[in-house]
């Protein structure tokens, strides 16, 4: 067999001292451990704030909201989910159903019974819903980030293309091809940061055969998530394009609890990187609304 030659990109200047500066818990699962990183001190009276990255990612999804959340006095939780970054795979399976109880196992390690407020990104979402669905007792408060899976879109909005069997050279045009199709409505951002995070993350994704995100699994999860649920997306997130405008109805369709719904303008799927200071007020605005019973 033909070795894999992958390329490599150095890291954002940003990220080794964001990485320096966390703590680092590890917990053990079937095939390793899942790796969280931590920044901040938790307030008294407050709640551990946990953050799931999207598909073929790892922490570094957060890489331009993590300090700002720690300024506005969040102790900030970004795991690794296991099959991506430094986290192990699951035993068995490719998909959000096969690392849902390991997750739960984790979180149960370093929380107790204490709940957390829980941010999903994209396939961290569709996964968060699906652990609370399963597990409602983890977390007070649910936010959705371009989150897919809520079955209103009819067909698959964009196509993103193979990249592992060629050169090196060759695989990091692919990037920015995947980069500008899904995750990015403002072009100039792909070169530098977003592309060196990008590199660093899918050339560790182990969880390839991923197929969830295209049903509706996350809009029949929703139902049996009783905590406050908001929904955050970019107005030109790829995932849906036009069909963006049936979301909120979903969601209030699906969620018993179902609190906001904003649209950041001017930006695409990966919102928290395109538009850092419009999402955390997004978020810090949700996160507020979500502590009130």
């Amino acid at each position: 067999m033909k070795e894999e030659v992958l390329a490599q990109l150095p890291l954002p200047a940003t990220a080794g001292p964001l990485e320096a500066s966390a703590t680092v818990h590890r917990t053990a699962s079937a095939n390793g451990d899942i790796v969280w990183h931590v920044w901040g001190e938790l307030a008294a009276g407050d709640l551990p704030l946990v953050l799931f990255h999207g598909g073929s990612g790892s922490w570094m999804h957060w890489i331009r909201n993590i300090a700002d959340l720690v300024a506005a006095g969040r102790q900030v939780w970004a795991v690794d989910l296991p099959g991506f970054g430094d986290s192990a795979a699951p035993e068995v399976g490719s998909d959000a159903d096969a690392i849902i109880e390991p997750l739960c196992e984790s979180m149960r390690e370093l929380f107790g019974l204490q709940q957390c407020d829980l941010v999903g990104f994209s396939f961290g979402g569709m996964t968060a819903g699906m652990l609370l669905a399963a597990h409602p007792e983890l977390a007070r408060q649910l936010v959705l980030v371009g989150a897919p899976a809520m079955g209103v879109v009819p067909k698959r909005q964009f196509e993103l293309k193979a990249w592992r069997h060629l050169p090196p050279e060759k695989q990091l045009d692919v990037h920015r091809f995947n980069l500008g199709a899904l995750m990015l409505s403002d072009h100039s951002l792909i070169e530098g940061e977003a592309l060196q995070v990008h590199v660093a993350n899918v050339v560790r994704d182990r969880m390839q055969r991923r197929r969830l995100a295209h049903t509706d699994i996350l809009a029949r999860s929703l139902p049996q998530v009783m905590c406050p649920v908001h929904a955050i997306y970019g107005a030109q997130d790829a995932l849906y394009k036009e069909w963006i405008t049936a979301l909120e109805q979903a969601y209030a369709a699906t969620a018993p609890d179902f609190r906001g719904f904003a649209l950041v303008p001017d930006c695409g799927h990966w919102v928290q990187f395109e538009r850092p200071k419009a999402f955390l007020d997004a978020l810090l605005a949700a996160l507020k609304d979500g502590e009130r019973a």
